[in-house]
């Protein structure tokens, strides 16, 4: 317990007696210190235990003692220690009544005890506390330690450090989402704090910051070294770290950053493991990929998963969304394969698990801060190609599908494509392409040329022929002109063109031609 007026009171030696404040002893001293000064405030930090024999006061006016009194309270003296037979024989009344109308406690010194002793016995009880202080938190970290190296994940050790804080402690990802929380209660309130959390993450590693109210009163600390934080720890306590505790908090955070970097190294390895994983795959070899996932992958390859492929200018913004994802991943015991490959990052990751929805809600962040549709991303914003669900021996065609939704994502401007959307879809968005649009222009111009010379309407011809499957009297009725002419222009087409319309892959080409000059313009590169 900290140094109190009340400890100082009961000390047996010092035979201080109270003449004001008696309801105010319980106020921690920080350090005793004699002045004689008229005005000793500038020279105060608070927390002090003044002594004084009032040599240079006029202690029984009654004026002079109140604003005395107050600027002490003011600065934060905790108590006036009075000497008796220096200057005066007895406390004056107008001090004690200054000192009740205050608040502020005022204790009677006797001629016998020196203020030496007064400042010995306050030095002696501040050196104990500190020393309980220092023992306490080195044996705090000692089970701290112990439960960081039992390899049960944080629970533990938060469970140890929420007992010693009197109070609750909860651990946050690097994406802000509560990954343990002690006791369980907990988790609710730390889950509320993820946008302050967030401000955090924002800052350079180390970092605090304490938010809430006396009663409520959360400590805020940032894991990780260097610059990027690595996630963070929430204490919940009713009122300000003492020394002891404030021990424990930084043992905490320390481990837990060493925990961190230690998860990191480990993930590195796992990524290693995991690129060897999904090359095997793609080179069709699934029963040696299966060998060498092992435990880590194995239950991955045993279901169906998505592939998907995310990329964006700045190789950190598809990382965030990777650990987005193993953080949804973490929380749901799910398996999750990641390999950075370059500004890119390709994910195996279950169907239908929470991985995949967590990707899902970052994609649809993005497209609420993002362009409309049809205009060109952000620079930092990830494009992501999903695939349909396969297993191990699709996986190299689950690739390809995941780089042809991606390739639409970034055409469209669009933060996510899932293959299954170009499955069920029409094709014809997809014409839109520049190249594409040039192809049908090269194809379609000696028609157009033939039509601006006023000789007849190939290119509209060769439309409602190729719309009527070649039907002559469904398309001369559509063009409003005979059967015989419409064959005339189709010979015509023929001989411009110098292809045949009986080549059914001549005709397809015509016809996606005559779609890609329709369709909408490309969104600029």
């Amino acid at each position: 317990m900290p140094l109190t007026l009340a400890s100082l009171v009961q000390h047996s030696a010092l035979k201080l007696t109270v003449r004001a404040g008696a309801d105010r002893l319980d106020a921690p001293v920080r350090w005793a210190h004699a002045s004689e000064l008229a005005d000793p405030v500038p020279y105060m930090e608070g927390g002090e235990f003044l002594l004084v024999t009032a040599t240079n006061l006029d202690a029984e006016n009654p004026e002079a003692m109140r604003r005395y009194v107050r600027r002490l309270a003011g600065a934060g003296v905790v108590g006036l220690g009075f000497a008796v037979g220096v200057n005066y024989d007895e406390v004056p009344k107008a001090l004690i009544d200054a000192a009740e109308e205050a608040g502020l406690p005022l204790l009677e010194v006797p001629r016998r005890t020196p203020f030496i002793a007064i400042a010995k016995a306050v030095s002696s009880a501040i050196a104990e506390e500190q020393y309980r202080a220092v023992t306490a938190g080195f044996e705090v970290q000692r089970e701290l330690t112990r439960a960081a190296l039992a390899g049960d994940g944080p629970g533990e050790l938060l469970t140890r450090l929420a007992a010693h804080l009197d109070g609750w402690a909860a651990l946050y990802d690097a994406a802000g989402q509560v990954v343990a929380a002690a006791p369980e209660w907990a988790a609710r309130r730390a889950a509320r704090l993820t946008p302050d959390v967030e401000r955090l993450r924002d800052r350079p590693a180390p970092a605090s910051v304490v938010v809430g109210d006396t009663d409520d009163r959360v400590e805020l600390q940032s894991l990780g070294t260097g610059r990027r934080v690595r996630g963070a720890l929430a204490v919940g306590t009713g009122a300000a770290l003492g020394t002891a505790e404030r021990y424990a908090v930084h043992s905490a955070v320390a481990l837990l950053t060493l925990t961190t970097a230690r998860s990191r190294s480990l993930q590195g390895a796992e990524q290693r493991l995991g690129a060897a994983v999904l090359r095997m795959l793609l080179a069709g070899q699934p029963d040696h990929a299966r060998a060498v996932a092992g435990d880590l992958y194995g239950g991955l390859l045993d279901a169906p998963f998505r592939l998907l492929i995310a990329e964006a200018s700045d190789p950190a913004t598809p990382l965030s969304l990777g650990e987005a994802m193993e953080a949804a991943a973490l929380r749901t015991g799910e398996t999750l394969l990641t390999v950075p490959e370059g500004d890119r990052l390709v994910v195996l990751a279950a169907d239908g698990g929470a991985a995949v929805a967590a990707c899902a809600a970052y994609a649809e962040a993005q497209e609420a801060r993002a362009p409309a549709e049809g205009t060109k991303p952000e620079e930092d914003q990830v494009v992501v190609g999903l695939s349909a669900p396969a297993g191990p021996i699709a996986v190299s065609a689950a690739y390809k599908q995941a780089e042809q939704a991606l390739s639409v994502a970034r055409r469209r401007g669009r933060a996510l494509v899932e293959h299954e959307e170009l499955a069920a879809g029409s094709v014809l968005p997809l014409l839109a392409d520049d190249a594409v649009r040039a192809f049908a222009d090269g194809m379609l111009r000696a028609l157009h040329e033939h039509d601006a010379k006023g000789r007849g309407d190939l290119v509209a011809s060769l439309r409602a022929w190729l719309a009527h499957h070649g039907q002559w009297d469904a398309a001369a009725a559509d063009l409003g002109v005979h059967r015989h002419t419409l064959r005339y222009r189709m010979r015509r087409v023929e001989e411009i063109l110098g292809r045949s319309l009986d080549d059914p892959d001549v005709r397809m080409e015509l016809w996606l031609a005559l779609k890609a000059t329709s369709a909408p313009s490309a969104p600029e590169a």
